[in-house]
């Protein structure tokens, strides 16, 4: 498939960006996916220098695009540098300020939000960053509303992860928004990577060294995805592992970071998002079949968990698309209500 026809992320690597989240950026939007048949996305990286030397001098960066590149990009991504309180270079920022202006989809990774907040393309909107910078950020840039204890905030054409590990989650939400839960899915798999981690689970997850092997929740969680369309309550989880409620509850908060109940709903709108794009035209089946009881339901879930309704839904990822190409997406919707699941804390 020619390059041109499909949605361009370009990755701007600053003096001294951490090579982690450039290695995120890198595996979520820039290899090829030869087990789908197509590939995703024109990937670029770009720099303002020929040399840009990396994070403590781990290495140098040479012969990527230069800033030029912004210009074309329909996403750009910012990753993070520990120096926040050292400015960013003035043609760097005026690139990001341009892109904006542009149209492009901003995405800052962990301390990116800082370059982007200097830019100024965050005043007045919502943000997120890396708990240990919270203080600080808060106090240079008062006019953004920092959300904090998130691990990614989605503000519609501008979005911010806030550490390392959320880049992925933020990477794989992205790809969820442009082609949907079922390669989502696909590129979360070769990754070894949790598909849909949703944005308002906490940053911090305590995870204490269990004392037995099978103190892990994995085999609930595998089990529960095995049922979903049955009536699943907290209780019957509780009961699968022979705990209570409120121990289930604990531990649920301990290693995912969010409510039994939460992780519940998502995995059921994640199903009920993939039988859709499989070909499912009728609701009350999807609903019946993904366990979210009725169709009234399953809309005011998949609106929410989604930002598009089930009929935009199946329009732009369902089975009757053309799957031999990869269209660019179509522009980033507007921000969905404050109660959205990437936005709350659960």
């Amino acid at each position: 498939m020619p390059q041109e026809s499909l949605h361009r992320v370009v990755v701007l690597a600053d003096e001294n960006s951490n090579p982690f989240e450039l290695g995120c950026a890198t595996e979520v939007f820039g290899l090829r996916r030869p087990e789908l048949g197509r590939d995703l996305y024109d990937f670029r990286l770009c720099a303002a220098a020929r040399t840009t030397r990396m994070r403590d001098g781990f290495f140098t960066l040479t012969g990527v695009a230069g800033l030029e590149a912004l210009d074309e990009a329909g996403t750009v991504i910012v990753p993070n540098r520990p120096d926040v309180d050292v400015p960013r270079r003035p043609a760097v920022l005026a690139a990001i300020r341009r892109a904006h202006q542009r149209g492009a989809r901003m995405l800052g990774f962990c301390s990116g939000a800082f370059t982007l907040a200097e830019a100024g393309i965050l005043d007045g909107r919502r943000a997120t960053a890396h708990w240990q910078w919270a203080d600080a950020f808060r106090a240079r840039f008062p006019q953004v509303t920092l959300e904090q204890d998130v691990l990614f905030v989605d503000d519609g054409d501008i979005l911010t992860a806030a550490g390392s590990a959320a880049a992925l989650d933020l990477g794989l939400h992205v790809v969820r928004r442009d082609h949907g839960a079922e390669i989502a899915n696909a590129v979360s798999r070769r990754l070894v990577f949790a598909a849909h981690r949703d944005g308002g689970q906490r940053q911090f997850i305590e995870r204490p060294i269990p004392q037995i092997p099978h103190d892990s929740l994995a085999p609930l969680l595998a089990w529960a995805q095995q049922h979903l369309n049955q009536p699943i309550t907290v209780a019957d989880l509780a009961a699968q592992i022979a705990v209570s409620p409120a121990t289930l509850h604990r531990r649920f908060r301990a290693e995912l970071g969010t409510t039994p109940l939460a992780w519940l709903t998502g995995e059921r709108v994640t199903l009920a998002c993939r039988l859709i794009e499989r070909g499912e035209a009728r609701l009350d089946v999807v609903a019946r079949r993904s366990g979210l009881g009725t169709a009234t339901n399953l809309r005011a879930l998949i609106r929410r968990e989604t930002g598009l309704t089930p009929t935009e839904y199946r329009r732009r990822f369902g089975a009757s698309a053309d799957t031999t190409s990869s269209p660019r997406p179509t522009p980033p919707p507007e921000p969905v209500p404050a109660h959205h699941a990437l936005s709350s804390r659960r």
